[in-house]
């Protein structure tokens, strides 16, 4: 009950950078969000320590799952259109953090729930690869829409299966390296060849040296597949029923 107490105490009041910079080595990535359109933290009445603080920010022009989640309403203008339409129209929430200690207490959810109208645009969008792990977005009262794995994932991961790998066992970089090392020449042979085929599009990675390290970076793209998240705010859009 004492956290119950806690999160009833706390308020949700507009914020700045460096209330963000208090935070920011608690989120995963740890660098920084880009331009920020607006900032809102959550604190105790009468302190100015941020408990919580989430991030909103221009929304990228070119996303596939929008256009699937909007039914694809930008994807037919010229991009000058597009920019002009989206950064009039769209916000996305580049962060949300929680200091840890407050965390589990559901205020991750209600900082964006509470937030999301007062930035007053019709579209709120988030995109997270941990989306799969903590649904807080959806918590919050947004959509999700999980985006499939490339066709280049696909065949990679078929190639695997060929050789004895199975989809069960790209969790474990470290079993997964183990096998590889046990291949007989042929086989060998034809997943370094897939390999190098995965890689060719991802810059300096792809002339990573065979070993652990890029298994390691291979499985996070393998298995690392983000979900978007959109809210239409109620009061600036009227859905069709």
């Amino acid at each position: 009950m004492q956290g119950c107490s806690v999160c009833e105490n706390l308020q949700i009041v507009p914020g700045c950078l460096d209330d963000y910079r208090q935070l920011a080595r608690y989120h995963y990535c740890g660098d920084h969000p880009g331009p920020a359109s607006a900032i809102f933290v959550l604190k105790r009445p009468g302190c100015n320590i941020p408990l919580g603080v989430v991030v909103y920010s221009n929304a990228p022009v070119v996303l596939e799952l929008r256009n699937i989640a909007t039914g694809r309403i930008f994807a037919a203008l010229d991009r000058n259109t597009q920019l002009e339409l989206i950064n009039a129209n769209i916000r996305r929430i580049s962060r949300v953090i929680i200091e840890p200690r407050f965390r589990g207490l559901g205020l991750a959810s209600r900082l964006v729930r509470e937030t999301m109208p007062i930035v007053n645009v019709p579209i709120v969008e988030a995109l997270a690869v941990m989306g799969w792990i903590n649904p807080l977005f959806e918590r919050a009262g947004m959509k999700a829409y999980k985006a499939q794995p490339s066709a280049a994932s696909v065949q990679f991961i078929e190639a695997l299966s060929v050789v004895g790998i199975e989809q069960a066992e790209l969790i474990n970089p470290v079993q997964v390296q183990h096998k590889l090392d046990r291949l007989g020449d042929c086989e060998a042979q034809f997943i370094e060849h897939q390999i190098r085929h995965f890689l060719k599009n991802h810059g300096r990675r792809r002339d990573m040296p065979p070993g652990l390290e890029r298994t390691r970076y291979i499985l996070t793209k393998l298995t690392a597949r983000p979900v978007y998240y959109i809210w239409f705010n109620p009061k600036l859009i009227k859905e069709d029923k």
